[in-house]
């Protein structure tokens, strides 16, 4: 249950910082409005803000989040970019998840190596 839980924080915790570095993009290079800053910058807070609602140390939560990261972006290719994607972008994704998941399990972990 963590770890669907941790995926799904995670999963909005990637789309708010995204859109925070999408609407910047948005009005740079093509042409959208300025105002496209304000909620570009409340999406990065709320990013960070999501961040620290994770109960693991900072740096495992920001390894973990990599992996989800990588995956979210790539749906936010397909889904609004509309960029088709190849076997190797699903298989880094998967790659990518797993290696989230692992270590998301050894959280609760108290043996250290």
């Amino acid at each position: 249950m963590q770890i669907l839980t941790t995926f799904g924080l995670f999963v909005i915790t990637a789309a708010a910082e995204i859109v925070g570095c999408f609407l910047p993009y948005f009005w740079l290079r093509k042409g959208g409005s300025a105002w496209l800053l304000l909620p570009a910058a409340f999406s990065l807070g709320l990013f960070v803000w999501l961040l620290t609602l994770h109960p693991a140390a900072s740096g495992r939560v920001y390894a973990a989040y990599g992996g989800v990261y990588v995956a979210t972006a790539l749906v936010w290719l397909r889904v609004i970019d509309g960029v088709q994607l190849s076997p190797t972008d699903w298989l880094g994704a998967s790659v990518t998840l797993v290696g989230m998941s692992i270590i998301v399990i050894g959280w609760n972990s108290t043996n250290a190596y």
